[in-house]
């Protein structure tokens, strides 16, 4: 039986999730690049808006062409 996905995600999942090192996603949370937030000292992300930013950043890269 596999869990059901959380709502909030810790870096090791959000990593896996967009394919990127962890190391990456603390300078783009460091820098408020994308959404996150800090829970006792560790960075806790949202599933709706990381796949919000996902969207977001996406229609920025059309706007571009």
């Amino acid at each position: 039986m596999t869990k059901p996905a959380s709502d909030i995600m810790t870096i090791t999942e959000v990593a896996a999730y967009l394919k990127v090192a962890e190391r990456t996603l603390y300078r783009l949370a460091a820098a408020k690049k994308i959404p996150a937030f800090k829970v006792g000292g560790t960075w806790r992300f949202s599933r709706a808006d990381i796949d919000n930013w996902i969207k977001r950043q996406t229609m920025e890269s059309h706007d571009t062409i």
